[in-house]
């Protein structure tokens, strides 16, 4: 049976620990890397290989970056789970938070039953360099694809009024006056912005939760099974979830942060459910460096979602589209040549 060294596992750490949260797919990436590397770390490193102690090492190091995303949304959660079982006292929902936290648990309700359903004949059957390398090109894609869909949802195109045939209406509402007057009140505690006649909460974890509390559920299942296709090796669960919420028209920063308390407890139970097969005897050599590859993954998480729930209140998904199709087409091309 293969083993894993402590370098092996450290490097793979780190890998895990940004690109499960990156939108560039964890499982891709610890497919490819190994076998671009060849030599004892495709040996090592394969989940093709029979009693290869890999997977069970995955499961660790994810489990690790579950916990990151706990401490790092830990107060969210603690108002969630707090909402969750105020609603549940009450018997009714009646703040957002409370909406929010049962959409949460609704839309995880999809992948949970695909993920017990179809991970282990997925994974066994494309957890494959060159099935990784086509589904890691597919994710760009699909990242580009709902870039340009949000792009054209978010800024129509109007006609000049003096082009427009008489008694013609505008196509679209203009959109705000950058520089119209700004007038910043409090409601109930609660800071809030004026803006070109749009109101809106300022900065604030709870604004974005009243935000996405607005989501019907329909909208929240269906961007909560998703993450379904990232059962497959290549696509990235952050990012297809991002990418499904803005087809549904949220803002990069609301669908960012939904995808990443959606996927807290999916990769939390899924994690915790394999553990336990870390500890059979046969794997009692790879302890040692799945704890320190684990602690690698957990802490390269938590920046990494540090980085990300900042990055995307400005930015967008273009970059890790361009480069999961640069990594998906030259990883398939070396491999195959």
């Amino acid at each position: 049976m293969s083993t894993i060294n402590y370098l092996e596992a450290i490097v793979i750490g780190a890998l895990q620990g940004v690109s499960e949260l990156f939108p560039v797919s964890s499982l891709g990436h610890s497919v490819l890397f190994p076998a671009l590397v060849g030599g004892r770390w495709a040996a090592d490193l394969s989940m093709a290989g029979r009693d290869s102690p890999y997977l069970a090492v995955l499961v660790a190091m994810h489990v690790a970056t579950a916990l990151a995303l706990v401490v790092f949304f830990w107060p969210d959660w603690v108002r969630l789970v707090g909402a969750l079982f105020g609603s549940i006292r009450r018997r009714r929902v009646r703040t957002p938070e409370e909406r929010l936290v049962w959409l949460l648990v609704l839309a995880t309700i999809p992948v949970g039953l695909a993920g017990l359903a179809l991970e282990s004949a997925l994974r066994g059957a494309l957890g494959r360099p060159i099935p990784a390398a086509i589904f890691l090109t597919l994710n760009g894609l699909v990242l580009y694809a709902a870039e340009r869909m949000r792009r054209r949802v978010a800024a129509p195109v109007d006609v000049p009024v003096e082009n427009r045939p008489a008694g013609e209406a505008p196509s679209a509402p203009a959109p705000p006056d950058p520089d119209a007057p700004t007038q910043i009140i409090d409601i109930a505690g609660q800071e809030t912005v004026v803006m070109a006649g749009l109101v809106d909460e300022v900065g604030t974890e709870q604004g974005a939760d009243r935000r996405l509390a607005r989501l019907s559920v329909p909208e929240a299942v269906l961007i909560g099974a998703a993450q379904i296709l990232a059962l497959l090796p290549g696509i990235s669960r952050s990012g297809i979830t991002i990418a499904a919420g803005l087809a549904r028209g949220l803002r990069h920063d609301d669908a960012a942060r939904f995808a990443f308390l959606l996927s807290t407890p999916v990769i939390l139970a899924a994690g915790v459910l394999k553990l336990p097969s870390l500890l059979a005897p046969e794997y009692h050599a790879v302890l040692g460096p799945a704890l320190a590859g684990s602690l690698v993954a957990g802490v390269c998480a938590y920046f990494s979602v540090r980085f990300l729930t900042s990055y995307f209140e400005t930015r967008t998904l273009t970059p890790f589209a361009i480069y999961c199709v640069i990594a998906g087409l030259g990883s398939l091309i070396y491999l195959a040549g």
